[in-house]
């Protein structure tokens, strides 16, 4: 049923709930009425028959008479009554003390004594009670005047006919309820429909927009609550198809993306996979089936099945620090294929976040290190053999030279068989040249131990510059030192780092043969330590900066270039780096960079 219906229904049963209200306190009035009305009949009927009998006992003067067929008796004034009002069936005078008919019938009789009505009458004047004989109803009266005397007139009412006047009444009554109530639903139809006609184009705006249509507007016609619904749904679908725009290219950008990034993750070289908080396997990647050797099916809802067992502690605390909201560099580490290898790897693992940055899962991105490992090999194997053929080709030229002169020495003193002292001094020097160079050649290649200890390196630096303070003043040089007042702790072999200060600010104080300053300094940069020392010499070529800490590569000379090589092996040995800018007639700068301890400590590390 349509809402327009529904309301017209409702309308009328309103309608007809009041129409009934109405017609049962009209029926209950009426019949009051009717009732009354014959009340008000009987008791003039009973006061003209009385009169009427009054006046015939008064001509006749001869007292009450009982002859039944008297033209002008009350018998005969009877049936005239009876003839005027069809209602009244009969008329009937009673002697009060006897109760004996005198005048009239006495046949309309029921199961209920009219005794106590008489006595009442004598009192009142009137009465009236309803009756039922053989199922019709009736109504008699009982009447008493004083100038009645001793007699009272009964008068039997047909109640019938009142009935009759009721149901006609009310039938008359249903009809124009029911005329009325037709009536009032077409009406009613009619007017809800006037009413609910912009409701109708709402309701065919909203089918659009239900079907993703949102280009024709409603047409607004009025301006009560129904024109103002009709110009929200207009406002809304035009947002909505703004939003339903704004969703399609939203869904299509995340489309792509969602297609690149599964052909990222399905087709890059490294193994994916991604793990829940408790450590099951959410999602792999065909790189980590091939690597791994477990299909998807396989590895999702595992635990960690790549995870050695020796390896489980190195996992929780990365992921308690990525869980403290850290990011982790690539980690090399072990991994366990199907097949039960353990296999090198480097890890990235990274944390997934919700909306709200809550991590909920945790990204693992592996990469097989095993190709790389070799490759690094091979390249260390190539690399020692080719250092070894520098250092045996600079070591053999360096060498040569000093023996062809000891060698022509030797051969002229031999062909002269003569001694020269000042051959054998040149020859000594030769020879201490030779020593020189096999002795550095051995610090660079006799493998060490090392024992490294927490050092400040602003106490070791200072201890090398008081070393090589004189020297400075012989060479007309002063030394600039800006330290950090930050504690400045590293892990190192101090002799070792020793040699390095001593060997930068030797070479710094040759390269200013007329004098000048060396300026040092060290800061504190979060997790390292630096370290720069500037001098104001003679500087370096550009082209000669890349060829610095070769083999026997020097620009001075009387240097073997295995100063510069033995200080870089030292610092990478201690996880440093260093850096050579120069400027020609402008002077170079060593910078130094050394991991930094995070903890106080006197802990010391052996290394072979």
């Amino acid at each position: 049923m349509s809402i327009k219906m529904k309301f017209s229904v409702l309308i009328t049963l309103i309608v007809f709930t009041f129409f009934i209200l109405h017609h049962f306190l009209s029926e209950y009035s009426m019949m009051q009425d009717m009732r009354e009305q014959a009340r008000r009949t009987m008791q003039d009927t009973s006061m003209h028959v009385a009169n009427t009998f009054s006046a015939y006992e008064k001509q006749s003067g001869l007292g009450i008479t009982h002859e039944k067929d008297d033209p002008y008796g009350p018998e005969h004034l009877f049936d005239i009554v009876e003839t005027i009002i069809p209602n009244i069936k009969e008329i009937t005078v009673f002697e009060q003390d006897t109760l004996s008919v005198v005048y009239g019938t006495y046949t309309y009789l029921d199961s209920t004594s009219d005794l106590p009505l008489i006595t009442d009458a004598k009192d009142t004047g009137f009465g009236l009670r309803k009756m039922q004989i053989n199922g019709k109803p009736y109504f008699r009266s009982f009447y008493s005047a004083d100038k009645m005397g001793k007699y009272i007139i009964s008068v039997v009412y047909d109640g019938e006919g009142i009935q009759q006047l009721i149901s006609q009444k009310r039938n008359d009554t249903l009809i124009f309820t029911g005329i009325t109530m037709i009536l009032v639903l077409i009406i009613s139809y009619w007017l809800v429909g006037v009413m609910i006609r912009p409701l109708k184009d709402i309701l065919w705006k909203v089918n659009e927009v239900s079907s993703v249509r949102f280009q024709q507007p409603i047409r607004i016609k009025r301006k009560d609550e129904f024109g103002l619904l009709a110009l929200k749904v207009n406002a809304m679908s035009q947002n909505l198809s703004i939003y339903m725009n704004k969703l399609r290219r939203a869904f299509e950008e995340n489309r792509r993306m969602k297609e690149h990034l599964e052909s990222f993750i399905n087709h890059t070289s490294d193994a994916i996979h991604l793990n829940d908080l408790d450590g099951k396997v959410i999602q792999v990647n065909r790189a980590f089936e091939q690597l791994f050797g477990y299909e998807e099916e396989e590895a999702v809802g595992l635990i960690y099945p790549i995870l050695p067992e020796t390896h489980r502690t190195e996992m929780k605390n990365m992921l308690n620090q990525l869980l403290l909201g850290k990011a982790l560099p690539a980690q090399e580490t072990m991994r366990l294929t199907k097949s039960g290898e353990l296999i090198p790897v480097s890890v990235t693992i990274s944390p997934i976040r919700d909306s709200d940055g809550t991590i909920r899962a945790f990204a693992s991105i592996t990469r097989d290190m095993r190709s790389r490992n070799k490759m690094e090999e091979l390249l260390r194997r190539s690399e020692k053999l080719t250092t070894v053929g520098q250092l045996a080709a600079g070591v053999a030229h360096e060498i040569r030279n000093p023996l062809t002169t000891l060698r022509g020495f030797l051969q002229l003193q031999q062909e002269s068989k003569k001694l020269a002292l000042s051959h054998v001094t040149l020859m000594l020097s030769e020879l201490d040249r030779i020593n020189l160079i096999v002795g550095e050649f051995l610090i660079l290649a006799k493998p060490q131990a090392t024992r490294f200890v927490s050092k400040d390196v602003r106490q070791v630096l200072q201890d090398v510059i008081a070393l090589m303070n004189s020297e400075a003043l012989l060479h007309n040089i002063e030394f600039r030192i800006s330290l950090t007042e930050e504690i400045c702790l590293i892990s190192c072999e101090e002799n070792q780092l020793k040699q390095v200060f001593i060997n930068l600010l030797k070479n710094a104080i040759e390269a200013m043969p007329s004098g000048g300053e060396i300026h040092i300094q060290i800061g504190h940069k979060r997790e390292h330590i630096s370290i720069a020392i500037t001098d104001e010499g003679m500087g370096i070529p550009d082209d000669m900066i890349p060829k610095i800490g070769d083999p026997f590569f020097t620009g001075k000379e009387t240097g073997t270039g295995l100063g510069i090589m033995v200080t870089q092996r030292i610092i990478n040995s201690h996880r440093g780096t260093m850096e050579i800018k120069s400027q020609v007639n402008v002077g170079t700068t060593v910078h130094i960079m050394l991991p930094a301890l995070k903890e106080v400590s006197e802990s010391v590390i052996l290394e072979a």
